[in-house]
């Protein structure tokens, strides 16, 4: 058995780098360096310089707001000045930091050459949680100390159930808990099954994403406390039912970044704007995740708790059969009616 790390293994170590300021190595015929702007210090962005021309490069929504033309598609790649600093770094990187550092262009973007190592560092910066901004830089030097990664980085290994137990729960005492690890590091999930489940019928399901917020706090600015608390209810009422808590808060771009886009709103933008500005997607979450939980537990049929029809149309083109979408519409208050009405609006929620 070899020692050597994995390609998966290597992943997981350039996540954990990237996020503690460390550059990371996408091996290519020129290998290309890459930090995360948002951990970058300066002596690193030194050290960066003294390595060659350093660019940087961002989504195409943070391109977007930003004015910088995406020749790449996707991302666009642009040129980080001799003059600036790692803060103009993080300004630029940082939406939240627009207002009181608004001079940072022109920016000159870059066009030449291929950006398939800089699109590879955005999605290591996604799966980071971190903003999807990177400073890089093209070398021939060795660099052997940092963590090599191919630029062909698999994305999902998959999981491995670790261990269950029942658990006694307020809505039923035939409860039973599953944990779930992924097999390339990163957050745990659990599925949750209330009774005694038949696989043969379709199921009372619910995939619930993380909400610190929300489910811990009792934030009034969302509706998940209520809808985990809802659904957990209408299971035991019904006496079966799953619930998988998966571990993707904030949509799947990290609790962090899920308070900037709140410090965004506060500013005046709705829920998807917010997260455009932050160079994300709508939605990041990976419900491929969820059908995999419920395929290992054995289910191939269910019934839906969801107000997203998007939700029943990923979970279908992932292989299970959803007999019924069961509305959830509960949790509404002063505060989040707007972010409940971008949900109808934005992202076809059904409310």
């Amino acid at each position: 058995m070899s020692l050597t790390p994995s390609p998966i293994e290597l992943r997981a170590r350039a996540l954990t780098d990237l996020r503690m300021g460390l550059p990371v190595v996408i091996d290519l015929p020129e290998p290309l360096v890459i930090c995360a702007a948002e951990t970058l210090t300066q002596g690193r962005l030194n050290s960066l310089r003294a390595l060659g021309e350093v660019q940087a490069v961002v989504s195409k929504w943070r391109a977007d707001t930003l004015k910088i033309s995406a020749y790449d598609g996707d991302v666009a790649r642009f040129v980080v000045p001799m003059a600036v600093d790692a803060r103009w770094c993080h300004a630029v990187a940082d939406p939240i930091l627009d207002m009181s550092y608004p001079m940072k262009g022109p920016f000159q973007a870059v066009r030449d050459g291929n950006a398939r190592g800089q699109r590879a560092a955005v999605v290591l910066l996604k799966a980071a949680h971190l903003l999807p901004m990177a400073i890089t830089v093209h070398t021939d030097q060795a660099l052997s100390s940092l963590t090599h990664l191919p630029v062909e980085i698999i994305l999902d290994p998959g999981f491995g159930h670790v261990v269950s137990a029942p658990l006694p729960l307020q809505v039923s005492q035939a409860g039973r808990l599953h944990v779930y690890r992924p097999r390339g590091g990163g957050d745990e999930h659990y599925a949750v099954e209330i009774g005694t489940p038949d696989r043969a019928t379709p199921v009372l399901t619910r995939l619930h994403s993380a909400c610190f917020t929300g489910d811990i706090l009792g934030s009034l600015r969302c509706d998940c406390g209520p809808q985990l608390k809802g659904a957990l209810a209408q299971m035991g009422q019904e006496g079966a039912g799953v619930l998988l808590y998966l571990n993707q808060e904030g949509r799947g771009i990290g609790l962090a970044n899920k308070m900037r886009a709140y410090a965004l709103q506060d500013q005046g933008f709705d829920t998807v704007q917010a997260n455009h500005r932050l160079g994300f997607e709508d939605d990041e979450r990976d419900f491929q995740i969820g059908a995999e939980l419920l395929k290992n537990l054995g289910f191939s049929s269910i019934r839906l708790m969801t107000n997203n029809p998007n939700k029943v149309a990923r979970l279908e083109d992932q292989g299970l059969t959803v007999v019924e979408r069961v509305p959830l519409i509960v949790g509404g208050t002063a505060q989040n009616r707007d972010y409940l009405q971008t949900k109808a609006d934005k992202s076809g929620h059904l409310l």
